[in-house]
């Protein structure tokens, strides 16, 4: 793999891993917003908590290319998961947020595979 490909592919990480990391400090911070959307589908709120820990975890896991491929699949089955929360019809932004994820997902599912195939270094 070229080194321009390499740095493309770390950048993509970064980036994704931006979002994570986001989730998890809105979580740690604000965690009612995310306890409501919990509430709203009969699931127990405390679920914000270990939400919270495997966003963080899978920032990391992103950043550092630690388990990148079974964190990256882990977290595109996540982002499938979480869209649930997002599939409101008849609100424009949130089914435009349910896309994205599903794009999140895609772009993971990507990366899991890229990583499952590299060649042990």
């Amino acid at each position: 793999m070229s080194q321009v490909s390499s740095i493309v592919i770390y950048v993509g990480r970064l980036l994704l891993a931006a979002l994570f990391v986001a989730g998890c400090v809105q979580k740690l911070v604000d965690p009612a917003a995310a306890q409501a959307l919990l509430a709203e589908r009969g699931l127990p709120v405390l679920l914000v908590w270990p939400a919270m820990v495997f966003n963080g975890v899978a920032a990391l896991s992103l950043v550092f290319g630690l388990w990148l491929a079974p964190m990256s699949f882990a977290l595109a089955l996540y982002s499938m998961g979480t869209s649930v929360f997002h599939f409101i019809p008849d609100d424009p932004w949130q089914m435009s947020i349910f896309v994205k994820n599903w794009a999140i997902a895609g772009g993971l599912l990507v990366l899991a595979g890229h990583a499952a195939t590299k060649p042990a270094a």
